[in-house]
């Protein structure tokens, strides 16, 4: 394989990486903005929770507990935990090839 090639499957890989980071810090920042009360009047919170609803859309409200905050942390947290497992999975295939 050329040095070309390799190369470009390690930027591919770290782009993977890196924006799989980027989702579970988003993913993460949400969870801690709900557990520290932020205001959710604020553009930026706003932002935040709206991006990460989008991206833990799938696993947002699957859990059933009592409390709203289990709730938050169980549904966004498992999703920002597949994203990182899943993402840096992803970017080690592409980094071998």
């Amino acid at each position: 394989m050329s040095l070309r090639n390799r190369n470009g499957s390690h930027q591919a890989g770290t782009v993977i990486a890196v924006i799989a980071d980027v989702m579970a810090l988003i993913l993460g920042l949400w969870i801690l903005m709900y557990l520290l009360d932020a205001n959710q009047g604020n553009d930026f919170v706003q932002f935040v929770h709206d991006a990460a609803r989008w991206l833990a859309g799938w696993s947002h409200d699957l859990f059933t507990f009592d409390e709203e905050w289990a709730r938050v942390v169980a549904g966004y947290g498992l999703a920002a935990i597949v994203y990182l497992f899943v993402g840096h999975a992803v970017a080690s295939r592409v980094h071998r090839h």
